[in-house]
């Protein structure tokens, strides 16, 4: 299994507080029986999740000029029209997929083109699934412009416990459908806003796997 670059450090830490702990438990109860077993077997089970968290997926993807496919592993949590502000400036269809702490937590481009428009927006940490957390918590706002001239927009946001958002494009990249542009840790939604006769593939309470499912296909 591959891990992802950003994990290193972080799972170097957990190892070295997890042994600390352990170390610890035993000194100070160097007769227990219980104690110190139970938390050797919790600090393994922490460490196993930190260890999948960070995994890098092997996935067969098909490109296409006309579908979007999901920019993260998670769950459909809103399909419905809303008024994008921040760039559009009107109607779009918003597609909205959660990432629990157990998602891969890699975020892809949803389709090939160019980056029209990059912004990073410090913010707050509102749980993910606020209605106010795509406004008001940290995120990123890329577009990506098709080879068509359709723009897609979508953003990276922050969750209660995702504090890093990690991005690798900037604007006048060239990017490819279902490659890497960034990384979300512990937690946290990605927003796609698409033009309103984009036809919709998923439902509520889909599971996604990101750089894989179909979200919409354009006209």
């Amino acid at each position: 299994m591959r891990l992802h670059k950003e994990g290193y450090t972080i799972m170097a830490v957990t190892a070295i507080i997890l042994i600390l702990i352990n170390l610890g438990i035993h000194y100070m109860l160097p007769d227990g029986y219980w104690i110190p077993r139970s938390v050797l077997v919790g600090s393994v089970i922490v460490f196993i999740l930190v260890v999948q968290f960070f995994r890098v997926p092997s996935r067969v993807v098909y490109k296409s000029d006309r579908q979007i496919v999901a920019p993260c592993d998670g769950k459909v949590v809103v399909i419905e029209e809303v008024v994008e502000s921040e760039y559009f400036k009107g109607p779009r269809r918003q597609i909205s997929i959660f990432m629990s702490p157990l998602n891969v937590h890699i975020n892809w481009n949803p389709i090939s083109g160019v980056i029209q428009y990059f912004k990073y927006h410090p913010g707050l940490y509102l749980v993910a699934w606020h209605p106010k957390s795509s406004t008001d918590n940290e995120r990123t706002t890329v577009v990506i412009k098709t080879i068509e001239g359709v723009e897609i927009l979508f953003r990276q946001i922050a969750g209660a416990a995702a504090r890093r958002i990690r991005w690798y494009v900037k604007e006048g990249d060239q990017v490819e459908q279902s490659t890497e542009m960034g990384f979300i840790k512990f937690g946290s939604r990605v927003d796609i806003f698409l033009p309103l006769d984009a036809e919709v593939k998923v439902n509520l309470q889909d599971k996604t796997v990101g750089s894989v499912t179909v979200l919409a296909e354009l006209k």
